[in-house]
């Protein structure tokens, strides 16, 4: 594991965004999005995960700069997301009451 060494699993997983930090021993260091071996990606399932819990982290963006260089459509879909709020919301406000 790449903890510090003054603080043990305990004391990781008290930190914000860090409650899972270790619990994933079979996957890959480099399949990780988050700091302390927390938000795996090492599946689309997991990718996805790890971007609706990033707001939990003390650094979202990187979490979803991880993702999205992993699989490069989550950010393509998420964009698209994105454009249709902003509509949805434009059209609410413009709607006459």
């Amino acid at each position: 594991m790449d903890f510090d060494s003054k603080e043990n699993i305990s004391e990781i997983r008290q930190k914000p965004g860090e409650s899972n930090a270790g619990k994933y021993k079979g996957v890959k260091t480099s399949n990780f999005a988050g700091p302390d071996k927390t938000y795996p990606i090492n599946t689309l399932k997991r990718g996805k995960a790890a971007l609706s819990y990033a707001h939990n982290s003390p650094n979202p963006s990187a979490i979803k700069e991880k993702v999205y260089s992993k699989y490069p459509a989550l950010e393509k879909r998420h964009n698209q997301r994105e454009g249709l709020d902003a509509k949805k919301y434009d059209a609410y406000k413009s709607r006459k009451v």
